[in-house]
């Protein structure tokens, strides 16, 4: 047995409170080197007189990746405080004791020292990771508020273009989108059946994006006003759909007043601090075009990437910090928004999320805050910071192997594997799941304009932990490569729409929310993973309902068995005959299992 690969951090991902009285502990250990895994645990201040160390519990061999195995087990303490360690048998027969002071011989002169072992000193329920048990139930929607819908043609900037007028719009095109519109459509987005809106920027900015903010505290006059975003919200939460809003705190746009104030005043400006400024002075050639400030390379500050007209924020300075801060409680305060959506949130310091975490959580206990990450973020997760991210990492596995095809089915398995044990129960419950947005292509292009693969992509996708994103035009099938042409107007006109796509997508909202129970808080069992054939087979369980899916990539139709009292629950590309079921190519069936007694 290879000890040297077993691994386990207390109070982290591998131990942890899920609920007040309920611990969940992990264990990682090379894959295929060890047969059992058993928790040997107790009260540290009863190892004497109970002689708990020489009590083994078995732990579940829950997930694995290519490299490393995973066991598990959920258990609760007595006096709210936990020893413990692990007794790992390896398939060769050697067996060890594995606890605080390392790796030792399976035997009780060393289970017999108390500091051989783990320890949750209390269960601690103010430290324990806490999110909101909406987020879990919510189906979100992006909407990109210029390309969404024109409500109101009096806000329209000057040059708007006519409605969807370019095939392929450009980063300085505007079209009209706003506030009034999305009013208009929420009864559409009800039909379809969201329960969430996250909005890219809705604040004072001089892009169609509006990434580059000047005031936090207006709406753009291009999308309506405070009065009208009052009215959208409480129209939103009348229909029971959330709000959560973009925060732009990593810059500024170079057109806010503090930047403009340091390009006049340069070091004698008072908002010379605001930024990260290594010289002056900081004022840029002003016949740059769009393209050329978002790529212009090396100036005397730091930017957002390249992005001339996006300075850093200093957020470590103390001014800075409330400032934001006050951003942050306002729209809370005024207007109940639900949640935040941080932009480039890696790149701003650990210090002042905490202290964002502090105060939204504070004005609304079950507000959602959500990090723009697109790498590991156990940093951000540890209950103190960001509730989720937008789970890149995680989707972006999904889209390698059903759109990019890079990567074999077990590969996939592993890699979303490994991104599950990243991380606590309850924060891949609330992990944001989308498969596009306006920083990707959009996935009918990733997919070549298959569409029965963007069904499957949706489909498998909306089957894991985590709260599933449509980005907007994509249940109507709308297509678009990197950005700016992911950014097309939404498609309203219905002979342009695509709707068996709709109709697919409402569906699977509806299944969504039919086994949100299961599909949240459910275990996964990948129990039929064929490279080969490109097959996948998975289960989700919970209490006593239980969900089993079969994905068909590969070349050759996969058929199966019928169980007549199994009840089909969605599917894509299947006949029935004979007593068995077909699956296509690019085709999956989804069913509820049905137990016989």
């Amino acid at each position: 047995m290879e000890t040297s690969a077993i691994f386990h951090r207390p109070e982290s991902e591998y131990a942890y409170l899920y609920t007040k009285d309920e611990m969940h502990i992990r264990i990682r250990t090379k894959k295929g080197d060890v047969s059992n895994v058993m928790l040997i645990s107790g009260d540290p201040y009863l190892h004497e007189q109970k002689k708990w160390y020489l009590e083994n519990t078995p732990m579940n061999l829950t997930l694995s990746t290519d490299v490393h195995d995973y066991w598990f087990i959920k258990i609760s303490a007595e006096f709210r405080r936990l020893s413990y360690g692990f007794h790992v048998i390896g398939n060769d027969g050697t067996e060890v004791l594995y606890g605080d002071r390392g790796v030792f011989p399976y035997e009780e002169k060393y289970l017999a020292f108390a500091n051989s072992f783990f320890r949750m000193p209390y269960f601690q329920e103010i430290d324990r990771f806490k999110a909101p048990d909406w987020v879990k139930k919510t189906i979100w929607y992006q909407i990109f508020p210029e390309r969404f819908a024109n409500g109101d043609t009096s806000n329209d900037p000057a040059g708007t273009l006519p409605w969807g007028s370019k095939k392929h719009p450009t980063r300085d095109d505007f079209y009209g989108g706003d506030l009034q519109g999305v009013i208009d459509q929420l009864d559409y987005l009800v039909d379809l059946g969201i329960n969430g809106i996250y909005f890219c920027p809705i604040f004072k900015a001089t892009s169609n994006h509006k990434y580059d903010t000047t005031d936090y505290f207006e709406i753009d006059p291009d999308f309506g006003d405070k009065e009208t975003f009052k009215k959208l919200v409480d129209e939103a939460h009348k229909r029971g759909i959330r709000i959560m809003l973009d925060a732009v705190f990593n810059h500024l746009g170079m057109l806010s007043y503090q930047w403009a104030d340091v390009v006049e005043n340069e070091e004698k400006s008072k908002y010379a601090d605001w930024f990260h400024i290594h010289q002056f002075p900081v004022k840029l050639d002003e016949n740059l075009s769009t393209e050329e400030l978002e790529d212009v390379g090396q100036v005397p500050y730091d930017t957002f990437a390249f992005t001339g007209h996006m300075p850093k924020l200093n957020t470590a300075n103390p001014a800075v910090q409330d400032y934001l801060l006050e951003v942050a409680a306002y729209w809370i305060r005024e207007f109940d928004i639900d949640a935040w959506r941080l932009d480039v949130a890696n790149e701003v310091d650990h210090h002042f999320w905490k202290r964002f975490y502090q105060v939204t959580t504070d004005l609304k206990e079950d507000f959602y805050i959500l990090g723009e990450i697109w790498h590991s973020s156990q940093n951000w997760l540890q209950g103190d910071e960001f509730h989720a991210v937008m789970n890149y990492a995680f989707t972006g596995t999904i889209e390698d192997y059903f759109m990019n095809k890079r990567i074999s089915a077990s590969k996939m398995v592993s890699g979303l594997n490994e991104q599950l044990m990243l991380y606590r129960q309850q924060t891949n419950e609330v992990m944001f799941n989308s498969l596009d947005s306006h920083d990707t292509a959009r996935i009918l292009s990733i997919s070549a304009g298959n569409k029965d693969v963007v069904k499957s992509s949706l489909a498998f996708t909306f089957m894991q932990h985590g709260s599933p994103c449509i980005y907007y035009g994509t249940e109507i099938g709308m297509d678009g490569f990197d950005d700016p042409d992911c950014r097309k107007c939404m498609v309203w006109d219905e002979d342009e729409q695509d709707l068996t796509m709709l109709t697919f997508t409402k569906e699977l909202i509806a299944f969504r929310k039919n086994y949100q129970a299961v599909l949240s808080f459910g275990e996964l069992d990948w129990f039929d993973v064929r490279d080969e054939e490109d097959i996948i087979g998975f289960r989700r369980s919970f209490g006593k309902e239980t969900l089993v899916a079969y994905f068909n990539q590969g070349a050759q139709e996969l058929t199966l068995p019928v169980v007549h009292q199994n009840q089909l629950v969605l599917s894509h590309l299947v006949t029935e005959k004979d007593d068995y079921l077909t699956i296509e190519k690019n085709g999956f069936v989804v069913y509820k299992e049905t137990k016989l007694l």
